[in-house]
């Protein structure tokens, strides 16, 4: 029989998996893309990103908050305890670190939108912002390992 708190911590399971799943496929589509360095294929790749991170990674975004608080509040779990705090600031992190993210890829997206269309080379303005992308997803995919682990393992 599903109890309520099973329920619920199934929910928060489900929105791990689809902010790391969608993290990593979105960072390996973008990467491959890049690498390839065609205008084009940039373009349909970053604007198929832009939906998948609107669509998964934001619902799962907003999602883990409600069912993280419904699993403290089900379970009698105190907000002050160190592996949920450390949880807390490093979900803040990698906020702070994908908020930005979705601008860069819609700007790369665009980027290379107006080169495949003018028939240019893809602009040195793109491979500064593809480098800041980049560099962005290291702490934030790391913060939300940290978090996973955190939630499993709730060393201290």
């Amino acid at each position: 029989m599903m109890t309520l708190y099973f329920l619920v911590k199934y929910l928060h399971v489900l929105g791990a998996i689809v902010i790391l799943g969608t993290g990593t496929g979105i960072a390996f589509f973008m990467l491959m893309a890049h690498l390839g360095g065609e205008a084009a294929f940039i373009a349909r790749t970053a604007g198929v990103v832009v939906i998948a991170d609107m669509l998964f990674t934001l619902s799962a975004v907003l999602l883990q908050p409600v069912t993280g608080g419904t699993l403290m509040w089900l379970s009698s779990t105190a907000v002050t305890e160190r592996w949920l705090l450390t949880s807390l600031a490093l979900y803040a992190i990698a906020g702070l670190f994908w908020v930005p993210v979705i601008f860069m890829q819609i700007e790369l997206r665009d980027l290379a939108r107006a080169a495949d269309r003018s028939g240019e080379k893809l602009p040195r303005r793109y491979f500064t912002v593809f480098r800041r992308w980049f560099l962005c997803g290291i702490p934030g995919f790391g913060s939300v390992m940290a978090i996973l682990w955190l939630m499993i393992a709730k060393p201290y």
